[in-house]
């Protein structure tokens, strides 16, 4: 139901600018909900503070003023259990690109409580990414694919996408979507995701929250076209 709200921001504001003078640049007054089951896009130039944003859920020094709420409890209350809940799939690759997908998946599944490896090997072959590739020599889609897989397989409430579809061939856009309404089909999860694309805008999100040099200027439902 759309009153069974996952993930929800509250008042959220910038604690200190960052940057200098007229560059200075905070969040403020950023409020929305996302109910389960549903795939929201933040939209904005560059500079419009999607990443900050995004920063400010993964960070876990509390940043800002105001609430962020996973399944009603601020994020900052445990935030190695919110990070346990959260799939991160990012332009900033977190992981150890000397190793192979296999060998991350080998020493990082520890993190979590509920890591599938079956899971992750299953997924990695349906994207057509080998597991014994070093993530270093991953394209940039390949990237964004083991990304995928590794937060498919240990089973977050929230998978938080960073931009994550720019560079995709425009044939595995349309798998990643189907994939993305079939882990949202039973509303146990959601998706925030930001994007620029203007297709995805229309035809695949149900939410869309406009960012403006740090603002929300817009939050609402998709209408269908």
């Amino acid at each position: 139901m759309k009153d069974d709200i996952l993930f929800s921001a509250r008042e959220v504001r910038s604690l200190r600018p960052k940057g200098f003078g007229r560059k200075a640049f905070k969040l403020e007054d950023i409020s929305f909900a996302l109910p389960k089951g549903y795939i929201m896009g933040i939209v904005g130039k560059n500079g419009a503070g999607k990443t900050t944003f995004f920063d400010y859920i993964m960070d876990g020094k509390k940043r800002y003023s105001g609430e962020l709420l996973l399944d009603g409890r601020e994020i900052h209350e445990d935030h190695l259990q919110t990070l346990n809940q959260i799939g991160f799939v990012s332009e900033k690759n977190e992981f150890l690109n000397l190793r192979t997908a296999a060998q991350n998946v080998q020493m990082l599944s520890r993190f979590y409580s509920d890591f599938d490896k079956d899971l992750f090997e299953s997924t990695m072959e349906s994207f057509h990414v080998s597991k014994n590739k070093t993530v270093g020599k991953m394209s940039r889609g390949e990237l964004m694919k083991f990304q995928l897989a590794f937060a498919v397989a240990h089973k977050p409430k929230l998978f938080l996408l960073d931009e994550a579809t720019a560079g995709m061939d425009p044939v595995f856009r349309i798998d990643f979507y189907r994939l993305l309404r079939e882990l949202i089909q039973d509303e146990s999860c959601s998706v925030m995701l930001s994007t620029h694309m203007e297709e995805e805008i229309e035809k695949q999100l149900d939410y869309v929250g406009v960012l403006e040099t740090g603002r929300f200027v817009s939050f609402g439902e998709v209408q269908p076209v």
